[in-house]
């Protein structure tokens, strides 16, 4: 089978339930959406550490779940649970707990790992914005357009514990040129 259909040549493409809908619905614009997050957070992933990457890749076939349903919001088994929501507000407690979180306006890009964990937070912030239009219109699983709105929380979150990692890691450095700089120095000196 080949990768190119033709089918949506003429603007239209498929609801996985197979209902034909404009490319400019807001479903499609949605999944569309979901779908660039979920290409941000495998950009993301390549700079992870091993743990986050692990939590990044079930985010992203949690998020294909999200996008099951919304192809097809009266399947049941795409229904979406809770517990996913509720893991993600695990990570974000646990990461708060491990840093001094700064609450001021943040200037993105410390680091470019949080560079794109930034990305993908503001790309699952449009996601949201989506997901509501989709549920004024159609049918929307809210325990989903919920899991959207945590994850933005959890990108967020991860990105400022990468700058801070990052930050350590800068200041550790330059700690050690300093006591490089003094053993060098204090070896010189006369006597």
């Amino acid at each position: 089978m080949k990768i190119y259909t033709r089918n949506g040549d003429n603007g239209r493409t498929s609801l996985l339930n197979g209902t034909s809908v404009l490319k400019t619905d807001d479903r499609i614009e949605l999944l569309g959406t979901i779908d660039e997050l979920n290409s941000h957070i495998g950009m993301a992933k390549v700079l992870a550490d091993e743990e986050l990457r692990q939590r990044l890749t079930h985010i992203q076939r949690t998020l294909m779940h999200v996008m099951a349903g919304i192809a097809d919001p009266m399947k049941k088994e795409y229904r979406f649970e809770e517990k996913e929501t509720e893991t993600l507000e695990s990570w974000i407690d646990t990461m708060e707990d491990s840093f001094p979180r700064v609450k001021d306006f943040v200037l993105y890009g410390g680091c470019e790992e949080s560079a794109r964990l930034d990305l993908a937070r503001a790309v699952a912030r449009r996601a949201e914005r989506r997901f509501r239009t989709v549920a004024q219109k159609y049918v929307a699983d809210k325990k989903a357009m919920q899991y959207v709105n945590r994850l933005s929380d959890f990108l967020y979150v991860s990105a400022r514990f990468a700058d801070y990692k990052a930050e350590n890691i800068r200041s550790e450095g330059v700690r050690q040129e300093v006591i490089k700089d003094v053993l060098k120095n204090a070896g010189t000196r006369e006597e």
